[in-house]
């Protein structure tokens, strides 16, 4: 006798069909079944292009790389902000927010930050924390000399400089393994002018670029950086950036012919420029966010922005670096520097 089968369900995949449309069916129903926080590192994991700088305080980013990060931004990449310490011991500038206690500044300057790089359109920024889930305090420093600072004597057992240097850096590799970029930036081993946490945030990027590439721990997957550069800037252009400064008229004006810090090196040691001129009216934005620490002066012959020092430095649209880990590729411009910290990267899923 011959039967005939019964009809399958309504919902009930029939073999044989559009093998494409029935994978979009298995991925629709995983997807609706993540938090909105999975969905969004998914599609971070799409961009072909994924690019992680490591700072150390809110305001730093902005100094050293904002228009690199509105250009990369605007550009479509995935830019992610990692930064190390909320800035607790940051010098106030105005004086209506004098008052704030250092927690009562980190949390303040947190604010800053979103602000900052809402106008650099940066949208995923995050602090790094300790394993418990309490942040790491700003250190402090002392100056040792105009432009050379280093850590003080009485140091927070909270900060970030006291923490075990191979905890922090594992908790930089985690980071690293989640947003698996084919690139990642942050200062050279003085730290720009020999900040602890800017040297700590260094050191503790290059190992954990180490431990992220190592076996798998914890569950996460492995992940190899394809290209790491430091923030520099060449001695020439310096020079010639602060005798403008100083031929202005600016007070506090540094003497252009005087030691600089290391963030400052030879010319040919500059690999990378990335030109973000476009974007400087962004990175203005974003430094202006960070009212606590930085003042700008737009109206003066030269456009400065100031520290708490009262230098006036130049804002620079153009941003150099320093390629250490990967391999330089064109574009390049005349006088031999890449122009896309990109270039010769592969995309990546």
């Amino acid at each position: 006798m011959t039967t005939t089968p019964p009809e399958p369900p309504d919902d009930t995949p029939v073999l044989g069909g559009d093998p494409l449309e029935i994978a979009a069916d298995v991925v629709e129903d995983v997807a609706g079944e993540l938090a909105p926080e999975e969905l969004a590192a998914m599609d971070a994991l799409d961009q072909p292009r994924r690019v992680l700088f490591v700072h150390a305080h809110p305001d730093d980013e902005t100094i050293g790389t904002g228009a690199t990060m509105a250009r990369y931004a605007e550009a479509g990449a995935t830019v992610v902000l990692l930064t190390l310490t909320r800035g607790e011991l940051g010098e106030v500038i105005p004086a209506d927010l004098a008052h704030l206690d250092p927690d009562a500044l980190g949390a303040h300057r947190v604010q800053e930050l979103a602000t900052a790089m809402e106008a650099l359109g940066v949208t995923d920024h995050r602090f790094l924390d300790r394993p418990d889930g309490s942040g790491y305090r700003d250190s402090g420093m002392v100056w040792l000399e105009p432009g050379r600072a280093a850590v003080g004597d009485d140091v927070d057992p909270r900060a970030l400089a006291a923490a075990d240097p191979e905890e922090v850096a594992a908790q930089v590799a985690a980071v690293v393994r989640e947003v698996r970029p084919q690139v990642v930036v942050t200062y050279e081993p003085g730290g720009g002018y020999g900040h602890p946490d800017h040297v700590r945030a260094h050191e503790a990027t290059l190992r954990g670029l180490v431990l992220a590439a190592g076996d798998q721990h914890d569950g996460t997957v492995p992940w190899q950086v394809a290209k790491v550069y430091e923030i520099v800037q060449p001695e020439t252009a310096t020079r010639q950036a602060l005798r403008q400064v100083a031929d202005s008229g600016a007070a506090g004006a540094a003497d252009p012919d005087g030691p600089l810090p290391s963030v400052v090196v030879p010319d040919e040691q500059v690999t990378t420029v990335v030109d973000g001129t476009g974007q400087l009216p962004a990175k203005i934005a974003a430094l202006r966010a960070h009212a606590t620490q930085i003042s700008l002066d737009l109206d003066a012959e030269v456009p400065v922005m100031r520290l708490s020092n009262g230098v006036p430095q130049p804002i620079w649209p153009v941003e150099r670096f320093r390629l250490v880990h990967g391999v330089a590729s064109g574009p390049f411009d005349a006088d031999g520097h890449e122009t896309d910290l990109f270039a010769g990267v592969a995309p990546a899923g």
